[in-house]
């Protein structure tokens, strides 16, 4: 049966890991966000509020595809990062900052609640909740150039769009995981407990006899 995990956080939250847990556990069929390819990219960083909303069409478009990519696949599958947060979070922070106009904010708004009414909603929506502090170090662990500067007041921007979103967000089952001393990878502990709740919510799919 078609079904569709999506997994929502900050950056540094843990969501390519979950990804690949996911796709080693249970076979499902993952799909990454493509941030490198994104050709304005490069341009935006340097003047956020020349290139922000040509930046943010091109992530909505390139997710609207994407979205469409995983409504073909069968069996079940699991998704790094929503077009729900490209919009909710990442484009309405740069609008709050005023790099997107009212006007392009307009156009951006229709066209991303044109996109939800054709794409199809996850069946399960997992959440995962980091503290600033490790989220912080995560992203200095991993080395990634471009979000090495990134201001502490824009990542908490973001964490409070999140929490925003995810209170009202109700298109789906949630899942939320609190991933700040969460180790599914090497403990077996916390491995079960993951692998429990996500069962419990798709039984048909991953739940065992007897759980």
């Amino acid at each position: 049966m078609k079904k569709t995990i999506a997994i929502a956080g900050n950056m540094g939250s843990g969501k390519s890991t979950l990804v690949e847990f996911l796709h080693r556990t249970y076979n499902v069929s993952p799909f990454y966000e493509p941030n490198d390819e994104n050709p304005y990219l490069a341009d935006f960083y340097k003047d956020m509020k020349r290139w922000a909303f040509q930046s943010q069409l091109y992530f909505l478009s390139n997710k609207f595809r994407l979205h469409q990519e995983l409504d073909r696949q069968p069996g079940v599958v699991a998704l790094d990062r929503t077009i729900f947060e490209d919009a909710e979070i990442f484009a309405t922070a740069l609008h709050q900052m005023r790099k997107i106009s009212k006007r392009d904010w307009a156009t951006y708004q229709d066209l991303y609640h044109a996109i939800l009414d054709a794409i199809r909603p996850p069946d399960l929506m997992i959440y995962l909740r980091c503290s600033m502090r490790t989220l912080r170090q995560r992203i200095r662990l991993r080395g990634r150039k471009m979000e090495q500067d990134i201001p502490l007041s824009y990542l908490q921007r973001l964490e409070r769009n999140y929490e925003n979103w995810i209170a009202s967000y109700d298109m789906s089952e949630v899942l939320v995981l609190e991933t700040d001393k969460l180790d599914y990878i090497h403990d077996l502990v916390h491995r079960l407990d993951v692998m429990q709740r996500i069962e419990a919510v798709l039984p048909n799919e991953f739940g065992r006899p007897g759980c």
